[in-house]
């Protein structure tokens, strides 16, 4: 049985409070699943006023794009390689993540993604945590939490994952991939900042309309990502489409953008519902973005 180190509820309440400060952080993403993680690592790395990437992760996903986890995480690694390519950032290491789910709540799958997230959590001052920012299958930060526990004192999970706390059900594809893994975040007592789907990220959506105006003919990463969009339906008639990972580096940007609040960290029931508890330990949870104000930030940035 694996033990987590205990933070303090004081000292937890003070890591969830948004940083106010630049942050170092590590990008973990299933970057070839859809559209919306190519657009999340630009404004990451466009935003260097607020963060640092430090490297860059690729996340397993199993859909009709892959035949299973491993091919969802090699697409997902040459996509990065793509992304970095064209924004001239060849400096930051990318790292092949899990070729597989949790098997077991309490084994980890090894990876060059997991052992690099340790090295570096190992490495930083509990003053100064490493962000870990996560828009995929939590495999990988699950998988480096249990080789290394104490990583725990040392990080801040910032995760768009699961539905919003008083939707329904929580069947999210980032939190159903792996259910160990996803559970394991909730349990164990990490720092974790949530940003739910379903009832909050859905607030970002956008048209190939205002991508046409704001982000074709601006840069070069703005000519791909108006590509990959016009790509992604064949009638774009009165068509939108969420753009979800960027609200988890909106936070990061400007918590103004991203309203939210403390809450007990929710259990996953078996039949994907969250399951409250009031003697559970801390998480914020995002509760509602301001759409208009994230879309401004990224679009300038693209362009410039």
């Amino acid at each position: 049985m694996i033990s987590f180190p205990k933070i303090p509820a004081d000292q937890l309440v003070r890591r969830l409070e948004h940083p106010g400060r630049q942050i170092r952080m590590v990008l973990d993403t299933d970057t070839f699943n859809e559209i919306d993680d190519q657009f999340a690592i630009a404004y990451a790395l466009k935003s260097a006023e607020n963060m640092t990437v430090e490297a860059l992760y690729a996340a397993p996903f199993y859909n009709e794009l892959s035949t299973g986890p491993a091919d969802g995480m090699e697409k997902s690694y040459q996509e990065i390689l793509k992304i970095r390519r064209i924004l001239n950032r060849e400096d930051i290491p990318v790292y092949r993540g899990s070729t597989a789910y949790l098997p077991a709540a309490d084994r980890p799958v090894e990876s060059e993604a997991a052992r690099d997230l340790v090295k570096r959590a190992m490495a930083s001052d509990p003053s100064d945590p490493l962000y870990v920012v996560a828009i995929g299958a939590i495999t990988n930060v699950a998988s480096a939490l249990l080789m290394e526990p104490r990583i725990i004192e040392r990080i801040v999970l910032v995760w768009l994952g699961g539905n919003a706390l008083h939707w329904a059900d929580t069947k999210e594809f980032n939190l159903m991939q792996d259910l160990h893994a996803s559970r394991l975040v909730f349990d164990c007592g990490v720092p974790l900042v949530l940003v739910p789907c379903l009832g909050v990220a859905t607030h970002l959506q956008t048209s190939l309309s205002e991508l046409r105006d704001y982000v074709k003919g601006k840069s070069e990463i703005g000519d791909y990502l108006y590509e990959t969009y016009e790509n992604c339906a064949k009638d774009h008639f009165g068509y939108s489409r969420v753009i979800w990972d960027i609200s988890v580096i909106a936070w990061l940007n400007n918590p103004e953008w991203c309203w939210s609040s403390l809450a007990h960290s929710p259990h996953i029931s078996e039949d994907l519902r969250w399951s409250t508890d009031p003697y559970r330990h801390l998480i914020r949870s995002v509760n509602f973005i301001r759409r208009d104000e994230v879309f401004r930030d990224l679009f300038r940035k693209i362009a410039d």
